[in-house]
């Protein structure tokens, strides 16, 4: 294989991929065991018909195609791996020439790393984090773990509150006459969840138990039951139950039941402790965005159109990744959506910008600063990754390819020009 490399205007540059006429002959005996059962000659049995007899009556080309796709792969691959420049895109392919005794030869327009300018990255000032934690939140975090432990207790001697759970029964009427789906008997419905028509749940307040009352209410305009969509209706309602929540006491009892700790003294200080915690973990990650943001702004990078849509349909293929570890495939979700591959690459061609313009100017920190990742750090790194997949460290080595070693050690001096710009950040 022969590979020449012509570099373009903005960090571009084309691939001349030359594939010896012996490979192109495999390829092209290749196409021809795979098709030869679909073509009929009359006088030859399907499948029977030589290759020469197909070629003349169809012309040598017709089995270019297939040979062209079984080629291309393979020898872009390794073209790769010959060049010396860093490709950050998916191939635009183009056919030069295919034709049987010659070389195969086609091209590759690919986006190489474009070379930035680093703008300032040491000592870049940043606003300091507030981490004191307030009575207030440590209050409203354990009020939360008070709700999540309340009990529904039933009432019978009031009306409804906002906040009730009710049971009720219900039918809907417009112009008096009533309308599909606007009946509901045993309806459980919180007070103030907004789960109704809006002004529906707080006609509700003050109601009591048995005895019926009118719900007055006006469907959106844009409700989705057309045939409803801004009409006046009355719904008769009854109200069977009524349940309040009745949240614990805090009290060492309390403080025993949803922790380690037998005193609520405890227990409020421990609350304190993890929510110092988040704080911390959550002004790091502020500090580092805004570090990395300041040296982005402070730094000239062009990125190449190619490399930019690249990313987006990484994001877009970790995305369907992710749902699909939900039990939902990416076909359904872009039917429910409405949208297209296309329409979902292109939202998020601002986060794809960003995740680009990061990483090119924390490798040009590891370049500028000669950061790199040592076989220890390697090492540690695999460990994480074999507790993560819960395998063995030997069998998560055996799994990979040098290139995804290259690629690690990549990451770990990132990672660590991360550490290097936040450490020399000022308040």
């Amino acid at each position: 294989m022969n590979l020449q490399v012509e570099k373009l205007e903005k960090s571009m540059a084309k691939l001349t991929i030359e594939v010896p006429a012996s490979e192109l002959e495999k390829a092209i005996e290749k196409a021809y065991q795979k098709n030869k059962g679909k073509i009929s000659i009359p006088g030859f049995r399907k499948g029977k018909v030589p290759r020469p007899m197909i070629e003349k009556m169809y012309g040598k080309e017709i089995f270019y195609d297939d040979a062209a796709n079984e080629l291309i792969p393979g020898a872009y691959e390794k073209a790769l791996d010959e060049c010396t420049e860093e490709v950050v895109s998916s191939p635009k392919i183009e056919v030069v020439r295919i034709e049987a005794g010659e070389p195969f030869v086609f091209t590759a327009e690919v986006a190489l790393k474009p070379e930035i300018k680093l703008g300032k990255y040491k000592g870049v000032k940043v606003a300091k984090s507030d981490n004191k934690v307030t009575d207030e939140e440590i209050t409203a975090a354990i009020d939360k773990e008070r709700e999540r432990n309340a009990r529904n207790i039933v009432v019978e001697n009031r009306a409804v509150k906002d906040g009730d759970m009710t049971i009720l029964d219900f039918e809907g009427f417009v112009d008096d006459v009533p309308f599909p789906g606007g009946k509901g008997d045993d309806y459980a419905l919180t007070i103030g969840s907004g789960s109704f028509i809006p002004g529906f749940e707080d006609q509700l307040i003050g109601a009591e138990i048995g005895k019926e009352l009118a719900v007055n209410v006006t469907f959106p305009e844009d409700y989705n039951a057309v045939e409803l969509a801004g009409k006046d209706a009355v719904f008769k309602c009854t109200i069977k139950e009524i349940k309040e929540k009745e949240l614990p006491e805090l009290d060492d009892e309390f403080a025993a039941e949803v922790s380690e700790f037998e005193t609520l003294t405890e227990y409020k200080d421990d609350v304190k402790a993890k929510l110092m915690k988040d704080k911390e973990k959550a002004a790091l990650e502020a500090k580092e965005d805004a570090v990395i943001e300041a040296i982005i702004n402070d730094s000239d990078i062009e990125i190449p159109a190619p490399m930019l849509e690249t990313q987006k349909r990484q994001i877009v293929d970790e995305f369907a990744q992710n749902i699909r570890m939900q039990g939902l495939d990416m076909e359904q979700y872009l039917q429910y959506t409405g949208l297209t591959v296309q329409t979902m690459a292109d939202q998020m061609a601002p986060q794809a910008e960003k995740r680009i313009r990061t990483r090119l100017v924390l490798e040009a920190v590891v370049a500028a600063e000669n950061i790199e990742a040592t076989e220890e750090d390697f090492e540690e790194e695999i460990t994480k990754m074999a507790e993560n997949y819960r395998m063995e460290v030997d069998k998560v080595k055996e799994m990979m390819s040098e290139n995804g070693k290259v690629q690690i050690m990549k990451d770990i001096a990132v990672k660590k020009a991360v550490d290097f710009v936040v450490a020399s950040a000022k308040a």
